[in-house]
């Protein structure tokens, strides 16, 4: 008769094997875990900072004062970087007073406020061109980015030709992917997004504002 009852003399021997593997177990498993965040994790997160870094220092380059339905001051940080001419065709018409009682014209609830058509978007103007104008400078060429149009972000209007942007600009109340690499994005509220949300908001599919739209009172280069 065979007997299988196990040797007690010989559990010792197995107990410390198996502790042994477990261990080299974990110590891969750190190892792997440490190689992990050095190589590969931290470079991807230093890519995505790099790329934020590169688009937005957080400081309101312009100020816009609302007046109307929405009350109040929205401050937007402009892309340098990113969209060098628009942003410095937005800041020279801003210390011109160019922006000065300039209508949102179009306002599309969950989508975006258009404003900054300087030739014919004046409060007390004829509003029937509202939207079909710019100002006295040349047409801009397209500065398309990999920036997203995410909430909150300035991208510059324009018609079907890709190089046609000149003063009016619109801000995003929900993001937009669709409009990726289709619009320049010029810049991004970094306060004042309830200002943004409280806007007028226009009717039908084109977003058209009936009655009295509100308006920029005023928009300052912020120094």
């Amino acid at each position: 008769m065979s007997d299988n009852t196990s040797d007690p003399n010989k559990r010792p021997r197995r107990d410390r094997v198996i502790a042994l593997v477990v261990f080299l177990i974990g110590v891969g498993l750190v190892v792997g875990y440490g190689i992990w965040e050095v190589l590969i994790k931290k470079p991807i997160e230093a890519e995505e900072t790099d790329a934020s870094v590169q688009t937005t220092d957080g400081k309101a380059d312009i100020a816009i004062t609302v007046a109307g339905k929405a009350n109040g001051t929205i401050y937007i940080d402009l892309f340098e970087s990113v969209a060098p001419l628009h942003a410095e065709r937005i800041s020279t018409l801003a210390r011109e007073g160019a922006y000065d009682d300039v209508v949102f014209h179009r306002v599309i609830e969950g989508f975006m406020a258009q404003t900054g058509d300087v030739q014919f978007g004046a409060m007390g103007g004829d509003m029937r061109n509202a939207g079909m104008g710019g100002s006295s400078y040349p047409d801009l060429p397209a500065e398309f980015s990999e920036v997203s149009f995410d909430r909150g972000i300035v991208g510059m209007a324009r018609s079907q030709n890709p190089n046609s942007a000149n003063s009016q600009f619109f801000i995003m109340f929900e993001p937009g992917p669709f409009l990726d690499g289709q619009y320049t994005v010029v810049g991004q509220v970094v306060d004042g997004m309830e200002v943004v949300d409280a806007i007028k908001l226009g009717a039908g599919s084109n977003g058209a504002v009936l009655g009295e739209p509100d308006r920029m009172t005023k928009v300052t280069v912020v120094e």
